[in-house]
């Protein structure tokens, strides 16, 4: 028992290895995962005092949690047993290939990287690069939302900005979960949107058992009145006009309610730009019948230097005017109520409606429109019919005049238009940019524009 016994010097270090382990697993890390765990409680319950609408337990829940919350589901059981009786495979094979999906989608949301990287980062980008503006239809309506509602912003998708965009004015109301394409998973993008709360899709999966999958993650959070944010379109608008909606994710979200259930609300929000950031490649990419388009790496960096220089060099200018505007929001349990038997079509079609009827009315797209529609016109009569449609839509600032003569200059510079001898026209160069910006003009504006035409004259002499 007291002899001395002799051990290999990396035996020893060996043993010594797995003993710091042992108590760091067992002791150490515990404690500590508790003690921040403790702080970010208290942060988080700090943070949810000033959110209009406080983020809910089920969207801070560990990512292994809600994963096997989701694969023990009963929806996603029966869908199991049916892919594995349709494939000829094992439950179990069945069962891990839900439990994939389940991985592929469920997020990993970090209340400190949202409010503390992600709006600050999405406030210094929105800002950077446009002149933001918000409006409302109806300001009340949307501050009188139920405050035990379930909560779903839906947007226009004109570029990738709108995430940035809404996240960053969104930010005292909540925590914004979306629903991203498969272009965002790649590393480390895909950390990131995963932090943020966002989850991943597949467009155009074919598989039953993937849908039901989802359908179960979109149902809990529905249930669990998490904040969403959706693009009912499916994708970006390669045409600058309102696309029809995808039904996908609103069947999900409707059947994910129940009548003793608390209220889903519907908040239609509206999106327009002076000059959307990718605009050259939807319209190069409207030209072919496959809707997959790629900005290269090369490309994108190349932008963002050149951006860098200019403001270096003092000579960057910001993109003109990003225009926001919240719409009517629609209760769902109201809708049911007056709705006939095609609920989720029906609220889709009100649901576009809505968004078209908020669109604003920003400057560069105006101009391209009423030179499509009206030939070579003088540049101040442009203007001044600009300005009266802009003041017609409820979209008056007080900087007005600055950002119809910055959306002007930028489609000289890009030449879309041109101006001779006080006179602007098309300049035919870039007429697929043209189309795209003149498609953008909403319709209640172009409704309104044979009235406000015989009121605006051009100057005497011009």
């Amino acid at each position: 028992m007291l002899r001395t016994v002799e051990l290999p010097l990396w035996l020893f270090l060996l043993i010594v290895v797995f003993a710091m382990v042992t108590f760091a697993s067992h002791f150490l890390f515990p404690s500590v995962r508790w003690f921040f765990r403790r702080r970010l409680e208290r942060a988080v319950s700090r943070l949810n005092q000033r959110l209009q609408r406080p983020i809910q337990p089920f969207k801070l829940a560990r990512r292994h949690d809600m994963i096997q919350r989701l694969i023990y589901d009963p929806q996603v059981g029966q869908a199991v047993q049916q892919h594995a009786h349709e494939e000829g495979i094992p439950e179990a094979v069945a069962f891990e290939q839900a439990r994939r999906y389940a991985r592929e989608i469920v997020p990993s949301f970090s209340a400190f990287a949202y409010f503390s990287f992600a709006i600050r980062l999405s406030r210094l980008l929105s800002n950077a690069f446009y002149n933001v503006h918000l409006s409302y239809k109806d300001e009340s309506a949307i501050k009188d939302i139920d405050p035990e509602a379930t909560v779903v912003f839906v947007m226009n998708h004109r570029s990738n900005m709108d995430y940035v965009l809404v996240t960053y004015l969104a930010a005292q109301q909540s925590a914004l979960s979306y629903a991203v394409g498969e272009w965002a998973r790649v590393w480390p993008l895909s950390r990131l949107i995963r932090a943020m709360g966002a989850y991943f899709i597949r467009r155009k999966s074919g598989s039953e058992l993937y849908r039901q999958v989802l359908a179960s993650y979109v149902r809990h959070a529905t249930e669990a009145g998490v904040t969403q944010a959706m693009f009912p379109e499916g994708g970006l608008s390669l045409t600058g006009a309102l696309g029809r909606p995808k039904l996908g994710l609103l069947k999900y979200i409707i059947d994910g309610t129940s009548p003793e259930g608390r209220d889903v609300v519907f908040v239609p929000v509206a999106l327009n730009y002076d000059r959307v950031l990718e605009d050259t490649i939807l319209t190069r990419a409207a030209l072919g019948t496959d809707r997959r388009f790629r900005a290269r790496i090369g490309v994108i960096t190349s932008w963002v230097l050149k951006q860098i220089w200019r403001r270096l060099i003092g000579r960057y200018k910001r993109f003109g005017l990003a225009a926001v505007r919240y719409g009517e929001p629609i209760s769902l349990k109201d809708f049911e109520a007056r709705a006939g038997d095609d609920v989720m079509t029906d609220l889709a079609r009100a649901l576009m409606k809505r968004i078209g009827a908020a669109i604003p009315l920003v400057p560069g797209p105006a101009a391209c429109w009423l030179l499509r529609e009206n030939g070579p016109m003088p540049e101040q009569e442009v203007r001044s019919r600009i300005r009266a449609l802009m003041e017609a839509d409820g979209l008056a600032l007080a900087e007005s005049e600055d950002a119809i003569t910055s959306a002007v200059d930028q489609m000289v510079e890009r030449r879309i238009l041109t101006l001779e001898d006080g006179v602007l026209n098309l300049s035919g160069q870039r007429e697929d940019l043209m189309q795209y910006y003149a498609e953008s003009v909403p319709e209640h504006v172009k409704s309104a524009n044979a009235a406000i035409a015989k009121d605006v004259s051009a100057p005497a002499g011009s």
